[in-house]
């Protein structure tokens, strides 16, 4: 383990741990939220403007920055960091979630993944070490095994298939890893002083193959673990169920990511079931659809009844979006079709996904978990806005 990466946890409340994170482009207060960038830019919103709105580490995608502009390049450019002006924590994912996304575009082998080019069509081969590779020219301070995540739902037998060749290329990934690191390989740059490698753990949500899949992980020895193939279209109880069961599997001192989740509910319940970082879409794809988040549950500003109403999206969120426009002026950008909607809606999901981290450090720190998860409930069961909100 790198002398510049270290996971603290700070307090506890149940299974809800408040940690930091010590990375090569500086700490991160956990349970974190990651933004993702998966093409080296979190859509609508500078990294400047990330910055202000108090995100600490983001995500990019392998893949998509394989096929463009190139990992080549970036590396030439000084990395990732440099070249999308970002110097906080970064976390790059292998390109194993494409595995399952884009499963009519590629063919799957013992020894990787082959995918057709959605932008041209060309044939790029992803393997293990492949994907060690581009990460390492990309310079992220997390870096994430390649793995084989199956749909759902699978048999059992698909999933176990899935398990075993998983944990066969986390250990060529690690030892590529290794490789890097102690300079044993020459033709490709060495990474980021301080990156450090994560785990994937699989097995859908049969409990004997997670079983299987994080001893096999643990037991390869990684800097953190990731909790996959979660977030599929399982039902939420089972998905909220794994994650629990396979994140009290995992090393208690070291971080715990549970991959493309979720909802502000989704999140709360899941810090409550042990889980330190997450990633997902939803802030910055619903903003751009109109769907905002507040305490109160979500809204979607292209409802007629918010052409005259001159309050903010939310009176106690503190964003530059709610200090400074109406609901009336944000529908009538989104239903003008004004490229600023994207830009406000997703300034204020944002605010709000990493404000309601922040709320939930503080009742680890406080003991309020519990309290604050029942309001997140809540609120997020409504399936539509009150007639006040």
């Amino acid at each position: 383990m790198s002398a510049l990466f270290r996971f603290d946890v700070l307090a506890r409340a149940g299974r809800a741990r408040r940690g930091r994170l010590q990375l090569p482009h500086g700490d991160v207060e956990t349970p974190a939220f990651m933004p993702v960038g998966t093409r080296a830019a979190v859509k609508g919103v500078t990294s400047e403007m990330l910055v202000d709105l108090g995100a600490e580490i983001v995500l990019a995608n392998t893949y998509h920055l394989h096929l463009r502009p190139g990992d080549d390049l970036i590396a030439r450019l000084g990395g990732l960091h440099t070249f999308m002006g970002w110097s906080r924590p970064m976390l790059t994912d292998s390109g194993g979630y494409q595995v399952f996304s884009l499963a009519s575009r590629r063919t799957l082998s013992e020894d990787g993944v082959v995918f057709q080019s959605h932008l041209d069509g060309r044939s790029y081969k992803l393997t293990p070490e492949s994907a060690v590779d581009i990460q390492s020219r990309l310079g992220a301070d997390i870096t994430m095994t390649l793995d084989e995540c199956p749909s759902w739902p699978a048999t059992e037998r698909d999933v176990d298939a899935a398990v075993s060749r998983t944990l066969r290329w986390a250990r060529r990934a690690r030892t590529r890893f290794d490789a890097l690191r102690s300079g044993g390989v020459t033709d490709v740059a060495r990474p980021t002083p301080g990156q450090v490698q994560f785990g994937i753990v699989q097995g859908g949500t049969y409990p004997h193959l997670r079983e299987a899949s994080a001893a096999g992980t643990v037991g390869i020895g990684f800097d953190g673990y990731a909790i996959g193939g979660l977030s599929v279209g399982e039902p939420i109880d089972a998905m909220l169920e794994t994650a629990a069961k396979t994140a009290a599997l995992l090393p208690a001192d070291q971080p715990r990511y549970l991959m493309g989740v979720g909802t502000p509910s989704d999140l709360i319940q899941a810090v409550a079931r042990g889980i330190d970082l997450f990633d997902c879409v939803l802030p910055t794809r619903n903003a751009r659809n109109g769907q905002l988040f507040t305490r109160h549950g979500p809204l979607n500003i292209r409802n007629a009844r918010y052409a005259e109403d001159p309050r903010p999206i939310d009176a106690e969120c503190g964003c530059p979006t709610c200090r400074h426009y109406s609901r009336a002026y944000l529908r009538h950008l989104a239903m003008a079709g004004e490229i600023g909607s994207s830009t406000l809606n997703t300034v204020h999901n944002l605010f709000f996904y990493l404000d309601t981290m922040g709320s939930i450090r503080k009742a680890i720190e406080f003991g309020t978990v519990e309290d604050l998860e029942r309001t997140f409930l809540e609120a997020y069961s409504r399936r539509q806005p009150t007639s006040d909100d």
